[in-house]
């Protein structure tokens, strides 16, 4: 089955799935693994804010019957409390916070992966992953509060760099 050009359809479709499709062109494959990653967790960043909100909205809602007698209510999750009595414009502002959070360390991440990979000669394994994880997880270490302790930075370096590898030791098995 060929199409009008004389090439098959088919060879386009493996041709596109075997490239790295990336959402731009900036130029260089560096700016255009981080922008790709950036604007995809920004992505889910935005997603898992607006979920958040509307859980909390819906729980707080649910929750205004008149079994409770303290008048205080108590979330499972204090961390994750949402904003569910403001306006919409705290909510706008903490989308687009999560969303530039999760951007920035989805960048940072890929930046220094394909950094890594350059460096080392082409070779992309479980180093790469575990030095990117770690630098990526200090880095959030370091904006997540007002006041980061230097232990708060080292256990997320050593979580990112944990979680990291194992993503990588877990992609080569599936």
């Amino acid at each position: 089955m060929e199409t009008s050009g004389g090439k098959k359809i088919t060879v386009e479709i493996k041709r596109y799935e075997n490239e790295k499709a990336s959402l731009f062109d900036l130029g260089h494959p560096l700016l255009n693994s981080i922008a790709d990653s950036f604007v995809k967790a920004a992505g889910v960043g935005a997603l898992q804010a607006v979920s958040r909100e509307a859980y909390f909205t819906v729980v707080d809602g649910a929750g205004s019957d008149s079994s409770d007698t303290t008048g205080s209510k108590k979330h499972r999750f204090p961390n994750l409390r949402g904003e569910s009595g403001k306006s919409v414009e705290a909510l706008v502002k903490n989308t687009g916070k999560e969303s530039l959070q999760w951007g920035l360390a989805a960048g940072l991440y890929s930046g220094i992966t394909y950094g890594m990979k350059e460096a080392r000669g082409g070779a992309h394994d479980w180093r790469n992953s575990v030095v990117a994880g770690a630098l990526t997880g200090a880095a959030v270490g370091m904006t997540t509060s007002d006041r980061s302790s230097h232990e708060q930075v080292v256990q997320s370096a050593l979580t990112g760099a944990a979680i990291s590898a194992a993503a990588n030791l877990l992609s080569s098995v599936f």
